[in-house]
C-alpha cells in the first residue's frame, strides 16, 4: 500500500490536539508507524539509499504539502520560526491567546517540562541579547510608575526590557579615550516588548504597542515565544516597512537558538523628551538611565548591575 503522507499528518495532529510537533517529529512517527509503506517508498526511489534519506524526504514533503493541507483543514495550524511547528486546534485565535496567557508556554527543564509566563521569558531574552549582540539589558516594571495620569495614562508607555549596546567593546583604549574627548556616541539604546504568542487576533495591537513604547530608542523590537501563521508574519513585515520595529522569535528551549526574523531599523537619535517622561515616572527606567550615564562617566559597564543571567556571563 502506498503511503498517504497528507492523511497521516492530519491523523497524527488531530489525535494530539493543541500539541506542537516539528516536521521531523511527525516524519519519525510516520516512519515508526508505517514501516512497510516507508520501506516501499524508499525502494521505489533511486535517490533514497538510507533510512536517513527517507526521513529527510518525508520532512521535505510535509513542508511542501503544508499549504494544501491547511487549505483543506483550516484547524491545522503552524508556528513561524525555526523549526516550524505543526498542530491541530479548534480554538479561535483569540482563544489561543487567552489560553497561553493563562497557562504559559511549555519549556524544558532537565528531563521535565514547565510552563513559562511572560515574566519567565525575560531572563531568556536577556541571555540571548548578551550572547548575540553584547547588549546589557534591564527589566522595566510598569507597576513601579507614579501613574499620575489615571488608569490608562501609562498605557503602552513602558517597554518590558531595555538595553544598552557598548559600541566600543572591542576598541583600543586610546580610541575609547578619543571618542570620550570627542563627545561622540559610545552606545546604542534598545527597547523590547515581549509576548507569549502573536497570531492574527493580536498582531496589530502587539506591534503598535511596541511602536508606542519603543519610540524613544535607537532600536525597537517586538519579541514573541510563539508566532502563529504565515499571515501573521506577512502582516508584521508590512508593518515593519512603515514603522521599523523589528521582530525576535525567542526559543524557550534554547535561547541561543532565538532568531531575529525582522531586523529593526535604526533611529539615529534618542527621543530624550520621551525618555525624560519615562525617567520621571518610573524608578526602573530611572535606574537604567543612571547606568547609561555611569557608563559614559567610567567607560565601563558591570554585568552585576544589569539583568544578564549569570549563566550567560
Amino acid at each position: 500500500m502506498a503511503l498517504n503522507l497528507g492523511k497521516s499528518v492530519v491523523d497524527y495532529l488531530t489525535a494530539h490536539p493543541d500539541e506542537k510537533f516539528s516536521a521531523r517529529q511527525i516524519a519519525e512517527w510516520i516512519f515508526a508507524t508505517f514501516p512497510d509503506e516507508c520501506h516501499a517508498k524508499k525502494a521505489s526511489s533511486s535517490a533514497l539509499d538510507t533510512d536517513a534519506d527517507l526521513l529527510q524526504q518525508l520532512v521535505a514533503e510535509i513542508g511542501s504539502q503544508r499549504p494544501r493541507l491547511q487549505k483543506k483543514h483550516p484547524n491545522l495550524k503552524t508556528t513561524e520560526g525555526r523549526p516550524r511547528k505543526y498542530y491541530f486546534s479548534e480554538k479561535s485565535d483569540s482563544a489561543e491567546i487567552a489560553a497561553v496567557e493563562s497557562v504559559g508556554v511549555i519549556a524544558p527543564v532537565g528531563k521535565d517540562e514547565t510552563k513559562l509566563g511572560e515574566h519567565g521569558l525575560y531572563p531568556l531574552l536577556s541571555s540571548y541579547l548578551w550572547a548575540e549582540f553584547g547588549v546589557y539589558s534591564k527589566r522595566i516594571d510598569e507597576k513601579r510608575s507614579t501613574n499620575k495620569r489615571g488608569p490608562n495614562g501609562n498605557r503602552w508607555l513602558y517597554p518590558d526590557l531595555v538595553g544598552m549596546e557598548d559600541l566600543g567593546a572591542d576598541w583600543h583604549q586610546e580610541v575609547k579615550d578619543c571618542v570620550n574627548q570627542y563627545s561622540d556616541k559610545r552606545t546604542k539604546l534598545w527597547s523590547f516588548e515581549v509576548k507569549l504568542l502573536i497570531n492574527r487576533s493580536n498582531v496589530r495591537e502587539c506591534f503598535f504597542q511596541s511602536v508606542s513604547n519603543s519610540s524613544w530608542s535607537n532600536f525597537g523590537y517586538l519579541v514573541a515565544a510563539e508566532i502563529e501563521g504565515q499571515d501573521t508574519l506577512k502582516e508584521l513585515r508590512m508593518l515593519f516597512a512603515a514603522h521599523g520595529i523589528g521582530l525576535i522569535k525567542l526559543d524557550v528551549e534554547n535561547s541561543s537558538e532565538s532568531q531575529v526574523l525582522i531586523p529593526a531599523r535604526e533611529r539615529g537619535e534618542i527621543d530624550w523628551d520621551t525618555a525624560n517622561r519615562l525617567t520621571t515616572e518610573n524608578k526602573d527606567f530611572l535606574g537604567y538611565v543612571k547606568l547609561v550615564k555611569q557608563f559614559y562617566q567610567t567607560g565601563e559597564a558591570r554585568l552585576a548591575d544589569w539583568d544578564v543571567p549569570k549563566e550567560a556571563e
